[in-house]
């Protein structure tokens, strides 16, 4: 009993001397025979290769007939929408021809939005506008001066004009009817050799509460 556990009524510990001479022993093959038995394999391990696998014509996946593509995009995008006549986006640009190609954009075109939606930016100018063709000097902010300057160049500038369309013109954006009248009747004669720069900007001290800076226009 004491072998077959491979421990002693006395010593509790397990000894590999005992437990080796506790198992029962294997007879050992002949060369010849061992080698045989390396090179068969039993019918229930074995398995099949991948080309094996693959090599049955169910399994096979046809091939696609894939077009030129660059990346994801076909070569000239245009033509698939149906866009025949284009063949770039060089018509979606201004070409400017002085001796190069330059394709022109609106940098630098920056409207002043004075702080207002676009509704309330064309009364405000308008405004602005009247009173300086009634009073000739009106105080307002330096942005409100320099956005309302154009406007002012251009009422008389139509004034100069003198046919009923420009004064229609100036009737639809001037508020007041007399003042229209009054220019038209005025300008000619005032105006009437000097080609644009009619208005005049003189800075002055900033305003209080706000320190906004402020400006006189006039006219000249």
């Amino acid at each position: 009993m004491a072998m077959a556990c491979g421990c002693s009524s006395t010593d509790t510990r397990w000894s590999m001397a005992s437990l080796k001479s506790a198992l029962p022993s294997i007879p050992s093959l002949p060369k010849a025979a061992a080698a045989a038995a390396s090179k068969t394999t039993p019918p229930s391990v074995r398995f099949f290769s991948v080309a094996k696998r693959t090599s049955f014509p169910l399994l096979r996946k046809p091939k696609l007939q894939l077009g030129s593509f660059a990346g994801l995009s076909p070569l000239n995008p245009l033509l698939s929408l149906g866009l025949a006549d284009y063949t770039s986006y060089e018509h979606n640009f201004t070409l400017i021809d002085n001796g190069s190609r330059v394709f022109a954009m609106r940098h630098g075109r920056r409207v002043p939005k004075l702080n207002r939606p676009p509704d309330q930016r064309r009364a405000l100018i308008r405004g602005l506008t009247t009173q300086l063709l009634k009073h000739g000097r009106i105080k307002t902010t330096r942005a409100r001066a320099s956005a309302i300057r154009k406007y002012v160049d251009k009422m008389i500038t139509l004034a100069k004009d003198g046919s009923l369309h420009k004064r229609r013109q100036a009737l639809g954006f001037i508020y007041e009817k007399q003042i229209v009248h009054a220019l038209f009747a005025e300008v000619p004669e005032r105006y009437g050799e000097r080609n644009g720069g009619y208005t005049r900007i003189i800075r002055t001290l900033p305003r209080r509460g706000d320190n906004a800076p402020m400006a006189y226009i006039e006219l000249v």
